[in-house]
Parts: structure tokens; C-alpha cells; sequence
């Protein structure tokens, strides 16, 4: 019996030490017996072979063990599953999306032939497509492991449910309607529609508020080349003024803050997803995350280094200067920086202003 002696080995090896020793003690007699039924059957001792045959009968060590350990049995769980796939495919939609927008600026900006950025692009997409399905792989992996499972799987909301019909945006469903000579792309729809189906539900705007911050974050960081684009690249020489060396000199200054930022606002987004979104908890991060934000604009404004081209000293210069980027025709890049900054400050605050509301009253104001 020296095969069944080395088959239960390898069980035990798979096994915890407090539970190895009854386990193999009961799976001992069961294949025992089965060979006693086998002889007995056959009228003369099984052959090695036969003793083989039926330890396959029993099913490989790896599989038997999994049998007798706690906790799940899958990387991801069929109750999980479906809410794993559904990130997988949105992440994709953006990640097309990112990867479209930095091969198109490549060619605009003449850095690269089509075919060239094409080629990158693709290596890109097939790259940063696994790092994506990787993290959220270990996102749904964790998750598998609670022993409480998100609210958002339980406690959902039939209003919630338009978000999940952008998954059907695939590429099956454009190949159909090319097929058919179908170029119309979805049925247009009324203002009102658009803003009833745009209106997410807290839950789903932290799902997708998360999916979007890691992608920025990984093409942030560079940790996979989500498009062949960098932040500093985004710029050239305009009027006589480096943009791009200003920006690569933000950017440097910037970066740990916004790895920082970034990945504060991601497990932000989870943990609030995972929670239901509770109004004050959601309203407090708003209020912290819109300070950062604020602070971030205040910065450009009067200490960065684009900040000798935007800065004004009095709101009298601010209208002199947005007078003429009307009057004046054209758009200077700087007046228009300028405009940017001031309008993200002032959202910023707007921002805050809403988010104490709610942080003070306990609901949607």
C-alpha cells in the first residue's frame, strides 16, 4: 500500500497541523475500504495500476485537501464574480479612452507618425489592461475574504441600476450595429433623460470615482504606460513661453502630493462604497479632499511656476484681463490658465461650503 501511504502524504501536506491527523486517519479508511470492495470484486489482490486508478477516483491531493480547509475555495466568488467583471470592463472603457486621447496628441503635437503612436498606443492599452484587471483582481480578493460582504452587493437600489447599462457598450454591440450599417451610435435623448440617467446614486459615484482615480494614478506614477503621453508632455513652446518646461517643473514639484492625494482618494472612495456612503462620512472626506484641492489652485496661483504669467494683484486686473481675451480675439494660453485656476479655487470652496452643510445637517442639502 506504499502508493496510498504516499497519496496520503501529499494530502497531509495540504492540510492544518490541528485538523491533519483525524482528516487523514478518516480518508485512511475510506480509500481502505474501497479497495477492499475492488478485491473483493475482482477475487485477487488489486494490481498497482487498479490502486492507482482509484486514488484518480478519489480526486488529485490538492483538491481533496481543499475539501476539508474553511474560507472560500475561489479567487473570487460567483457572488462577487459578476461586480468584478463589471469594474474589468469600465476600467477598459476608460483606459481606451485615455490611451485614444494621448496617441491622437502625440500626432497632433507632430512628436510621432500614426503608425508610430498606433503601435504604442496598443502596447500600451495591453499593458496597463493587465495592471488594471491585477489591482482589481486584489481589490476582489480582499473582499472575498470578509466575513461581512459590501453593502453595495445587498443594499442596492433599483435607481442605481443605469450605471450597469454602460457595460453593454462592448464591442460586440458596435459590431452588430456596424453590420447592420447602423453609424448612429446611441439613440439621442432629451435633456431631462440624460440628466435622470447621469444621476448616480453615492454608492455607484464612489465605485466609479475610485476606478477613475487609479487609472490617473497609474498613469501619474508611470507605473504602466497607460498612454505614451507624460503630464509634461502636454505642452510645447506658445508665444515665446515654454509650457512644457513650466510643466515639467509643476509636475516635479507636484508629484508626491498628488501620489498622496490620489491614493488617499482612492481608499476614500472604496471604503465609503463598502460602507453604503454615509452621508456625513462622504461629506467629511468632500470637505478634506476639497481643501487639498483648493490649497492645490491657491498654490499655482501665486507660488508656482506658472505663477509669474497668471498672477494679478487686484480683481480689477483679473476683468482687465478676461476683458481681453474677448476683445482682443484670439485665446492667450496664460489668460486662459489663469481663468482655469481661479474657477477651480472658487469650485473648491463651493464645494466645501456644501459639504459642511451636509456634515453639519446629516443629509443632502
Amino acid at each position: 500500500m506504499d502508493l496510498v501511504e504516499r497519496y496520503l502524504n501529499a494530502v497531509a501536506a495540504q492540510l492544518p497541523k490541528e485538523a491533519r491527523d483525524d482528516i487523514v486517519a478518516e480518508l485512511r479508511d475510506e480509500i481502505m475500504g474501497r479497495i477492499e470492495a475492488l478485491e473483493a470484486r475482482l477475487g485477487r489482490p488489486a494490481t498497482e495500476a487498479e490502486v492507482e486508478a482509484l486514488l484518480r477516483e478519489v480526486g488529485h491531493p490538492l483538491t481533496v485537501a481543499a475539501r476539508y480547509r474553511p474560507g472560500p475555495q475561489a479567487l473570487i466568488g460567483p457572488q462577487l464574480y459578476p461586480w468584478w467583471w463589471f469594474a474589468v470592463k469600465v476600467a477598459l472603457m476608460v483606459l481606451v479612452c485615455v490611451t485614444v486621447l494621448g496617441a491622437v496628441a502625440r500626432v497632433a503635437a507632430g512628436d510621432m507618425m500614426v503608425g508610430q503612436a498606433l503601435g504604442q498606443a496598443i502596447g500600451g492599452f495591453i499593458s496597463g489592461a493587465a495592471t488594471l484587471i491585477g489591482v482589481i483582481t486584489v481589490v476582489g480578493f480582499v473582499f472575498e475574504r470578509q466575513a461581512r460582504k459590501p453593502k453595495f452587493i445587498s443594499e442596492w437600489r433599483v435607481k442605481d441600476l443605469g450605471l450597469f447599462e454602460i457595460a453593454a457598450l462592448d464591442a460586440e454591440t458596435w459590431g452588430e450595429r456596424l453590420a447592420k450599417g447602423d453609424w448612429s451610435g446611441p439613440k439621442a435623448r432629451t435633456g431631462r433623460q440624460v440628466r435622470d440617467r447621469a444621476a448616480m446614486s453615492p454608492v455607484a459615484g464612489a465605485a466609479a470615482s475610485a476606478i477613475g482615480w487609479t487609472v490617473l494614478l497609474l498613469w501619474w506614477t508611470g507605473l504602466t504606460p497607460l498612454t505614451t503621453v507624460r503630464p509634461d508632455e502636454l505642452a510645447g513652446v506658445i508665444d515665446g513661453v515654454d509650457y512644457g518646461a513650466l510643466l515639467g517643473q509643476v509636475v516635479r514639484a507636484a508629484y508626491w502630493p498628488v501620489i498622496v492625494f490620489a491614493g488617499a482618494r482612492i481608499v476614500f472612495d472604496v471604503t465609503r462604497a463598502i460602507l453604503g456612503a454615509p452621508v456625513r462620512f462622504t461629506a467629511l472626506g468632500d470637505l478634506t479632499f476639497g481643501a487639498a484641492s483648493a490649497w492645490a489652485a491657491w498654490w499655482l496661483f501665486f507660488w508656482s511656476p506658472f505663477s509669474p504669467l497668471i498672477r494679478v494683484a487686484t480683481p480689477a486686473e483679473f476683468w482687465q484681463r478676461v476683458a481681453d481675451l474677448f476683445s482682443h480675439g484670439g485665446f492667450p494660453v496664460a489668460t486662459i490658465l489663469m481663468v482655469g485656476v481661479v474657477w477651480a479655487f472658487i469650485a473648491e470652496v463651493f464645494r466645501m461650503i456644501r459639504a459642511l452643510a451636509r456634515l453639519v445637517v446629516g443629509r443632502e442639502c
